[in-house]
């Protein structure tokens, strides 16, 4: 797993030039405080405000859309965000069957995949799934 170099929602926002806010500060706290990737209704447990529905998506899409955090999608079904830590750089998550839970992986170089001509790749996801050191350490 890795760090977060800065651990302040007011910092994050600050350097990515965004008004400061209640509602994305919670959702920048909630998600650093777990240290995983969570999913949208995760996140909204984890408020200790309970922001409109409107308020919240409109905070959650800007903190989308300039890039704070980072959508992983495991299936159509089972979308989750991290903090965005790996600023213009693609990266791998490790997905633990048991738990649920979803981590960022730094070290793993992510494949460089040759396509045919005129093809061009705007993301790649690297999703890898097993067991986190905790249910495996669980399993007898």
């Amino acid at each position: 797993m890795i760090e977060h170099q800065n651990t302040n929602p007011q910092e994050l926002l600050h350097s990515h030039q965004l008004k400061s806010t209640a509602c994305r500060e919670g959702i920048l706290q909630a998600m650093l405080d777990v240290r995983e990737a969570l999913s949208e209704h995760e996140i909204r447990t984890h408020l200790s405000v309970d922001f409109d529905r409107t308020t919240f998506y409109r905070s959650f899409k800007t903190l989308l859309e300039h890039q704070l955090i980072h959508k992983i999608v495991l299936d159509p079904q089972k979308i989750k965000y991290a903090v965005h830590t790996h600023r213009g750089s693609e990266h791998a998550h490790f997905y633990c069957e048991q738990c649920d839970s979803v981590r960022c992986v730094d070290g793993i170089h992510m494949p460089v995949v040759p396509l045919p001509e005129g093809y061009l790749i705007h993301h790649t996801d690297l999703i890898i799934r097993g067991l986190c050191h905790n249910c495996n350490t669980n399993v007898s």
